[in-house]
């Protein structure tokens, strides 16, 4: 905490998802969900005209394709950022942790089998297979975490099989095993614990790009629903009219500006407070 302290970087970066995190909290007062709504994701819409509506004192930040909300969007879509970046993370977390672990400690058949099979679902790119997963189940926000966590597990898995392997081999797990703990003890008492903390550092990394493969995802229409509060599924709205109208190009920029510029946020902010914990974690980095 001193050295996080210490770091101007990470303090901009904490700011920057302390913001997002209180709009998240506060979303049902900074943007009411409509009387009678029976999902406050769903935005609501003031007409059904294609053309946006520039910025105003009833739509602060405009309306996008089909009159959506801009602001009410982008309140609660700082939601549904952090509901697919923890629940991914926390996914992936335990399948590369019982994975990783698993074939870090036993060796041998276990290891060889447990890595060809992460070998596998790293021969795919991210984004194609997670798009591969999405399209074989049905475009959803749920089935949308669940291809992005299916293919952001091998890395942590690597990651801890490798801090494991060294890890076994110390004087205070070789004690350990000579005083008759069994190996679920040492694995989950005295390896894992110690193992754990590079995975903190790229699950906090992790943050901001799992939100960026959620909103490509939405973009291409295999994500959130139409009218569904996704900063990624709002950026898909304005697609056409990223080049404005005739003599006019910046005529609809609020509707690409907005929800672009809260990913960019979103992301930097978990980026800086990836590479301050690194640093602060990793004695190597000082």
């Amino acid at each position: 905490m001193r050295n996080l302290r210490g770091n101007p970087m990470a303090r901009v970066g904490l700011v920057l998802v302390a913001f997002f995190g209180l709009v998240a909290l506060l979303a049902p007062v900074l943007a009411p969900p409509p009387q009678g709504s029976r999902d406050p994701y769903l935005i609501p819409q003031d007409g059904i005209s294609s053309e946006p509506a520039a910025p105003s004192r009833r739509h602060p930040f405009g309306t996008t394709e089909l009159q959506f909300d801009l602001y009410y969007g982008m309140v609660w879509g700082a939601r549904t950022a952090f509901k697919v970046a923890l629940t991914v993370v926390t996914a992936s977390l335990l399948v590369g942790v019982l994975i990783g672990g698993l074939a870090g400690f036993y060796g041998r058949w276990v290891d060889d089998a447990l890595m060809r099979l992460t070998d596998i679902v790293l021969a795919f790119p991210d984004i194609v297979l997670a798009v591969v997963i999405v399209a074989l189940t049905r475009p959803s926000l749920q089935n949308v975490m669940l291809a992005v966590a299916a293919v952001s597990w091998p890395s942590y898995a690597r990651l801890l099989r490798g801090e494991v392997l060294a890890l076994r081999e110390r004087e205070f797990v070789l004690a350990a095993r000579a005083l008759g703990a069994s190996d679920a003890r040492i694995l989950f008492r005295h390896v894992l614990p110690n193992a754990v903390y590079p995975l903190l550092v790229v699950a906090s990394l992790s943050m901001g790009r799992i939100v960026i493969t959620a909103a490509a995802l939405s973009f291409l229409g295999l994500g959130a629903p139409v009218g569904y509060a996704d900063w990624g599924q709002l950026i898909a709205l304005s697609r056409n009219w990223i080049g404005g109208s005739a003599g006019s190009p910046f005529a609809y920029g609020h509707t690409v500006l907005v929800p672009g510029t809260a990913i960019f946020l979103f992301v930097l902010g978990w980026n800086l407070l990836g590479d301050a914990a690194r640093d602060a974690l990793d004695p190597r980095q000082r």
